[in-house]
């Protein structure tokens, strides 16, 4: 079975060679989120252009974190719209405060135990610094470093054509109207129809 780091370069490597044969959208760099690929926390990779057509909700987690209660939050977030296309993607990470278990198992058995979440979830991955996901390195170009994580729970939304259209910092629930308005308008712009869901 792969590991992590072989998952990641091979992330890498699906990414560089998407950029060398010149296959990339507009987009800063020419890049959207549908070039980049994760681990899935299960093994294998996690394409993001699976969810082409689709918002998605991109979060790093972490299993020990005093916003972990978020969990629930994400999970109600998914359950109200998941049937209209929206993706809520958990990105476990250890950069915050060292508050990630140790391994993908002991995170989806947190995950499922606890909090009963069915979303999506990567591998445990890095999103700061020069050691950052490719994903997370590109985000923080699109959107400039005031928009990057500074804690665990920090929010992406992606559209369903793959760019960046807003972030919301940890302490923005995940139920907030910032995030739903933000959530409604892109199911909408995806041709997903409006309202709330119920």
């Amino acid at each position: 079975m792969p590991t992590r780091r072989h998952l990641l370069a091979l992330s890498l490597a699906v990414t560089a060679a998407t950029a060398a044969v010149g296959i990339l959208p507009a987009g800063a760099g020419g890049f959207t989120a549908h070039d980049f690929a994760f681990a899935g926390i299960d093994g294998g990779l996690l394409p993001l252009k699976r969810f082409a057509g689709q918002p998605v909700l991109v979060v790093n987690t972490a299993s020990r974190c005093g916003f972990t209660y978020q969990y629930d939050g994400l999970q109600a977030l998914y359950d109200r719209y998941r049937d209209r296309g929206l993706v809520v993607l958990g990105v476990p990470s250890d950069d915050f405060g060292g508050q990630e278990l140790d391994t993908e198992a002991e995170v989806k058995e947190f995950c499922a135990v606890n909090f009963a979440i069915d979303f999506p979830m990567t591998g445990i991955t890095p999103v700061k610094g020069s050691g950052a996901h490719p994903f997370y390195s590109w985000a923080r170009r699109e959107l400039g470093p005031e928009q990057a994580p500074r804690w665990n729970f920090h929010k992406y939304l992606v559209g369903a054509d793959g760019r960046l259209l807003a972030a919301f910092p940890t302490a923005t629930e995940p139920t907030a109207a910032a995030v739903t308005e933000a959530v409604e308008t892109a199911l909408a712009g995806a041709g997903m129809g409006a309202g709330d869901g119920t």
